[in-house]
């Protein structure tokens, strides 16, 4: 079957499933899971070589024939949004079900599916006006998610930041869509390289694509959003809706003309966004959020590898840009399926624990084991270590960009600081973490609701084997999705068509599993010595104390201390703390928090200003005639002025 009628299909199912989902939840279970198969159905064939779908209709939509299109490019994201979408529909019936939601969990369920439709418009639609209907649908779902426990302040405040930022970059698209259709004369799209005076548009482009994926400093909204909405709204937010912005950037990128400045400028500003990310991350102590500035590190790393690839097309073709963009697309699967599981596991433990501070919990190790060992395997791969899926596609990056210093051309000046800053974000992933990991799941517990916490149940569960089960695919054969990132390559830039996979991936597959069986044998041999032996449990951290306490461990600042430091120019962190006095002190305390230094300490005050001066002139406007009069005289009288000092000589 072609991917038209499975379109069609998937469409008809989700659409179903959302005027059932609000009273009837197994059966919108059923009907958004046989969707998202049949959608990931029409994009499997597609990246497996089934050739591209095209469809216009004989019918306007608003005033525009429909124009639908599922290639190379598109197919990769439909995959990832099917995915997610999947695995955030099971795991929702049981984190957010009706027993204890019964006024948001229907509405969350129409709101879910209609995110998702809205998602497959946008990634289909090849006509400028539908998809700035499908986009703004889109963000309208986004926001109801976001804002479903919409009871407590800090969500309705996080959900009108999104909406805010979202319709900021929703205004530059539609200047970009309007001053594209002006140009061309049509608002269909399609593949216009040649006509190179639309390259100016792209920087349009960027600032409205670049809002909605989260890029450093145009990620004000995301922290926010993704630590306050419910924990599988926050992995379709970070796995899937950031990924429409990087969707945005590579179509249009692929499509239209770019100017020569582009490439330099997506991968500056996708090393920023990769360095300055992390380096907020590491120094969160609420753990969701923390996640939250990893995905603006991640989405980062991805715009190094296009704007590689932009730049390898702007001189000349050259091969290793092939890599980096392979490399880019195949992290947008990568950090789909590893941020999503984490996000899952925080809500794992955010549902058993009721607290999002790590200084908060500890000791959840023997007690959520499955939720222990699946998100230390999602550090692992959003870490970039063997032998997960995150390696394999940053590793694609790395050769592209060495590719490029060792041809001592231009472009290695681009190249050689982006592997600086992807090395370094490399290394302080793996701290923030080690920090995430050691606080919530080793030592003690530091308060009796994490001492009686429990496991999640096999709803919340199974979705996280399923993208646990991705990334392990990935890792160990990295050959096997070689095909379908090719073609999405092939499909952005058609010159570079090839089936052959690298030489290096093979040999990277190779060790990756290789290294898993020795890891595997080593953890197996490893727990069956500990278990036929037995042993005697003792606390982690006692400094010699005879009866040490759970506040005697590490805390969020404390471990990140000394590598926060080095970024206390941008992150601004703030101080209380009061010394302990005399020779018996009844207390001392010391707490650190870093603010969202771009929001509060730029964006805030330069919107206070702009409050008071409108403030100021809207006392202009006071109804008495006179003062009319006046000011019209007054700007007549200037005018002349004008006049008189252009004509002097």
């Amino acid at each position: 079957m072609t991917p038209g009628p499975l379109l069609s299909v998937a469409g008809v199912v989700l659409l179903l499933g959302l005027v059932v989902g609000p009273g009837r939840p197994q059966l919108w279970r059923i009907l958004t899971l046989c969707g998202v198969a049949i959608g990931m159905g029409a994009a499997v064939r597609v990246l497996s070589g089934g050739g591209d779908w095209e469809w216009r209709s004989g019918f306007p939509l608003g005033g525009e024939a429909m124009h639908l299109r599922l290639d190379g490019v598109s197919a990769l994201f439909l995959v990832l949004v099917c995915t997610v979408g999947g695995g955030g529909c099971v795991y929702g019936g049981e984190y957010w079900s009706d027993h204890h939601y019964p006024a948001s969990a229907p509405r969350g369920r129409a709101w879910w599916n209609a995110l998702l439709v809205s998602l497959g418009w946008v990634l289909l639609s090849a006509n400028g006006l539908h998809f700035l209907l499908g986009w703004e649908l889109f963000t309208v779902s986004a926001y109801f998610l976001i804002t479903l426990d919409r009871q407590r302040l800090q969500v309705r405040a996080a959900g009108w930041l999104y909406l805010v930022a979202s319709h900021t970059g929703t205004v530059c698209l539609f200047a970009f869509f309007a001053l594209l259709a002006a140009r061309t004369g049509s608002w269909d799209l399609g593949p216009l390289r040649g006509q190179a005076g639309l390259s100016s548009l792209f920087w349009l482009a960027l600032l409205g694509f670049g809002v909605k994926a989260g890029l450093f400093p145009l990620h004000v909204w995301l922290p926010s959003a993704h630590a306050n909405a419910p924990s599988h709204v926050s992995a379709i937010l970070s796995g899937v809706a950031l990924k429409m912005g990087v969707y945005g950037i590579v179509r249009f990128s692929g499509w239209l003309p770019v100017p020569a400045a582009s490439g330099w400028v997506v991968i500056g500003l996708g090393s920023v966004s990769a360095l300055l990310g992390i380096a907020f991350s590491v120094a969160q102590n609420d753990f969701k959020r923390m996640l939250a500035y990893c995905s603006v590190e991640n989405v980062g790393i991805i715009f190094i590898g296009v704007g590689g690839a932009m730049l390898a097309v702007s001189h000349g073709d050259a091969p290793w840009g092939r890599l980096a963009m392979a490399g880019a697309l195949l992290h947008v699967w990568n950090h789909g399926a590893f941020k999503s599981l984490l996000f899952l596991g925080a809500g794992s433990v955010l549902h058993a624990a009721g607290t999002r501070e790590m200084s908060r919990l500890g000791g959840l190790w023997p007690r959520m084991p499955w939720t222990a060992g699946l998100f230390v395997l999602g550090s692992v791969a959003a870490s970039g270590l063997p032998p997960l899926n995150g390696l394999v596609s940053e590793w694609l990056i790395y050769l592209g960009l060495f590719d490029a210093v060792a041809g001592r051309g231009p472009a290695g000046w681009a190249a050689l600081p982006a592997i600086l800053a992807l090395a370094t974000a490399g290394a302080l992933a793996l701290v923030g973490f080690v920090k995430t990991g050691a606080l919530i799941f080793l030592g003690a517990p530091r308060t009796r609701a994490v001492a009686r916490a429990d496991e999640c149940g096999w709803g919340m569960r199974v979705p996280m084997l399923a993208l646990a089960a991705v990334c392990l695919a990935i890792g160990l054969a990295p050959v096997l999705f070689w095909p379908a990132v090719s073609r999405a390559v092939d499909a952005w830039h058609p010159a570079w068509a090839t089936r052959e996979s690298p030489a290096p991936l093979a040999t990277l597959g190779l060790f990756q599993a290789t290294l898993g069986i020795l890891v595997a044998t080593a953890a197996a041999a490893l727990w069956y010595r500990a278990k036929s032996r037995g042993g005697r449990r003792a606390p982690t951290w006692d400094c010699g104390f005879r009866a040490p306490t759970a506040r005697m461990q590490y805390t969020a600042a404390s471990f990140a201390g000394i590598t926060a430091g080095w970024f206390d120019w941008i992150l601004q962190p703030m101080l209380r703390w009061r010394r302990p006095r005399g020779l018996f002190p009844t207390g001392a305390f010391r707490r650190e928090s870093v603010p969202e230094t771009v929001l509060e300490r730029v964006i805030s005050p330069v919107a206070a200003g702009v409050l008071r001066v409108s403030t100021a002139v809207r006392r202009l406007q006071h109804g008495r005639l006179q003062s009319y009069i006046l000011y019209l005289v007054t700007g007549l009288l200037g005018l002349g002025v004008l006049v008189l000092l252009e004509g002097a000589p």
